[in-house]
């Protein structure tokens, strides 16, 4: 079961590949659910507002681009 997180990505797109590493290396893909924007996940992208990738929705807000992405992840983190 997830937390309600949601990574979009793209998987050929740089940043998100960068941040799906990111969450991997973290122990946090347990917490995270990963969602492609052009497949599974464009309609709840679109719904939420997304437009640029990496994002991170949190239930309330997307995070977009990846050094909002990462300053979520590293909140996330003990410290």
């Amino acid at each position: 079961m997830t937390s309600g997180l949601v990574l979009y990505h793209r998987v050929a797109d740089p940043a998100s590949a960068s941040i799906r590493r990111l969450i991997v290396e973290r122990g946090l893909k347990s917490r995270i659910d990963f969602q492609n924007v052009d497949t599974d996940g464009a309609e709840a992208f679109a719904g939420h507002g997304g437009r640029a990738v990496p994002a991170l929705w949190d239930g309330r807000r997307m995070h977009e681009g990846e050094s909002a992405v990462r300053l979520v992840l590293d909140a996330m983190m003990p410290a």
